[in-house]
């Protein structure tokens, strides 16, 4: 039991009593039988206070938290009394999480349900736990209130962006993928699923012709076919020690740990064949493509817990790994960073060298600070030298990027928070293009 600064300061009311006691002793006993009258009010709302049991309490989550998202957390509580139940409680979240609302209060009718409800946002995936549940019950006459701790720890796994995956879908539903910045482009040819009526060609085939459509209008109507083609699209991350620094409240590798989820999420609902390969200084997993529900959720586990590594990362031995377990021509999606020409010279030969069989995609994440420096106005030395420093570094990626789309190489590189739209956006470009 905790005392409330009410009951505290009606004990505070027995000091002038006491103090006049000096010239009137027989106030004495009138401050003696205040302080057992609050005494007593006490006693009588601590046996008034709900009591643990009385109170039932369960916390309610997606089995799965999504990184960087506003996760909800839900806690229902039960009263099981005739009264009418005050209450304020704390979770012990991962203390790494962020949360919108640390203390939450309410209350609670009788014989009814409530609920508490705030966000959790993890800046990383992996295992964790919830802690212990504590709450504060207040008495109804307001003297005290009883704290009581719910045992309520549990483990808790933090996934890539699944919400997102979410919205898309409920997005597609709609009609409404262009709100999420989304190109939805369709290649018409031979075979797949229906597209649309419209009148016959010479150049068409006989058996596109749809009879009961030309029977209604009275001329030569054919039906056009969206292509329906299943390709092959891989996913390949770095996971070296380019990768672990952080943008904005994520690392690079998360960025592009969600980007990869999601554009295996879209190449699966199109029919394609997804893979993933994660490396560092050595190939560290490998999923070699299918289709299906299965296959996705093998490639979620693969991203679930992969991190960075303290290592110089090497693209040759993973692509030649690659190149050898993939003979039909693919996708490869290679979610990297590029330093400086020194460094990134190998990569671009291994990249050029692989487009001559396969399409390679790289996808860098754009740093953030070198566009503020190199569009900074100058003040002084020191930020005229930040700014030609930023503007030559920009220069260089350029160069590079430009290296790679001569030698056949497509390229992305766009803001982290841009990096899901701009990737998904560039493999429906290119499987409307036929370039698969």
């Amino acid at each position: 039991m905790l005392p409330t600064p009410r009951l505290l300061m009606l004990l505070l009311g027995a000091v002038p009593l006491i103090a006049l006691a000096a010239w009137a002793p027989g106030l004495i006993w009138l401050a003696v039988l205040y302080v057992l009258l609050v005494v007593g009010l006490a006693v009588t709302d601590a046996f008034l206070v709900v009591r643990p049991q009385q109170l039932e309490i369960e916390r309610l989550h997606e089995p799965r938290l999504s990184l960087g998202a506003e996760n909800l957390i839900t806690l229902l509580l039960a009263n099981t009394t005739p009264r009418t139940v005050r209450f304020a409680l704390r979770d012990e979240h991962p203390h790494e999480f962020v949360a919108d609302v640390q203390f939450l209060q309410g209350t609670i009718a009788p014989y009814a349900v409530a609920d508490a409800r705030y966000h959790l946002r993890p800046p990383r995936r992996g295992d964790y736990a919830f802690g212990d549940l504590t709450v504060r019950f207040s008495g109804p006459l307001g003297a005290v209130v009883r704290q009581v701790r719910y045992p309520l720890a549990a483990p808790l796994k933090v996934y890539p962006n699944i919400l997102e995956l979410r919205k898309y879908d409920l997005m597609a539903r709609k009609g409404h993928l262009h709100e999420l910045g989304l190109r939805i482009s369709r290649t018409r040819g031979p075979g797949g699923e229906f597209e649309r009526l419209r009148d016959y060609t010479a150049d068409d085939e006989f058996r596109r012709i749809n009879w009961k459509a030309t029977a209604r209008r009275g001329k030569l109507i054919a039906a056009e076919y969206e292509t329906e083609r299943s390709q092959h699209v891989i996913c390949v991350l770095d996971c070296g020690r380019l990768m672990a620094p952080p943008v904005g409240e994520l690392m690079r590798l998360d960025y592009a740990v969600n980007t990869a989820l999601m554009l295996s999420y879209v190449a699966g609902l199109r029919g394609d064949h997804v893979g993933l390969l994660a490396f560092a200084d050595d190939v560290r997993s490998y999923v070699a493509p299918r289709r299906g529900k299965p296959q996705f959720q093998a490639i979620l586990e693969g991203l679930y817990n992969l991190q960075p590594e303290p290592v110089e990362a090497n693209h040759g031995a993973a692509l030649e790994y690659l190149a050898r377990r993939q003979r039909r021509r693919t996708l490869i999606v290679l979610f990297t960073d590029l330093a400086t020409p020194e460094t990134a010279g190998p990569l671009v030969s291994h990249l050029t060298r692989l487009a001559r069989h396969h399409l390679p995609l790289c996808v860098t994440v754009s740093d953030p600070f070198l566009s503020r420096a190199s569009g900074q106005p100058i003040r002084d030395s020191s930020s005229l030298y930040e700014r030609v420093v930023a503007e030559g570094l920009l220069d260089e990626r350029r160069a590079l990027l430009d290296r790679l789309q001569r030698g056949g190489v497509q390229t992305v590189d766009v803001p982290a928070d841009r990096l899901s739209v701009g990737v998904v956006n560039t493999y429906l470009r290119l499987k409307a293009q036929g370039r698969l």
